[in-house]
């Protein structure tokens, strides 16, 4: 395994055509940009790991189906539950509630 050390907005190359971005550093958590042609795909590894049981498990006939397993997994919320991900396009974010100490927004008008 190859470890390198990266600094926010900096980035990773492998090969040609995949580019990975440190775009946040949070605490313990390193949020990451991936460049990637449409021909490859890239999924978390929980996903991935999801998607090859099922395919394993005979839920889908070819190989060549992993993809809409991929899709159906898509837009499944992060295991992270403070990941701040924008929402699959054409669904709009949850409402958040009000930090603890900030009052309720008037909704009178």
């Amino acid at each position: 395994m190859l470890v390198l050390s990266r600094q926010r907005d900096e980035s990773i190359v492998i090969g040609d055509d995949i580019i990975i971005t440190i775009v946040d550093i949070r605490g313990e958590k390193v949020r990451l940009g991936i460049t990637a042609p449409a021909h490859i795909p890239v999924h978390r590894k929980e996903i991935y790991e999801a998607i090859k049981r099922e395919a394993q498990n005979g839920r889908r006939g070819s190989s060549g189906q992993v993809e809409s397993l991929a899709k159906r997994h898509k837009g499944k919320p992060p295991a992270d539950k403070d990941d701040q991900s924008p929402p699959p396009e054409g669904q709009q974010p949850p409402p958040q509630p009000p930090a603890s100490g900030e009052p309720e927004p008037d909704k009178s008008d």
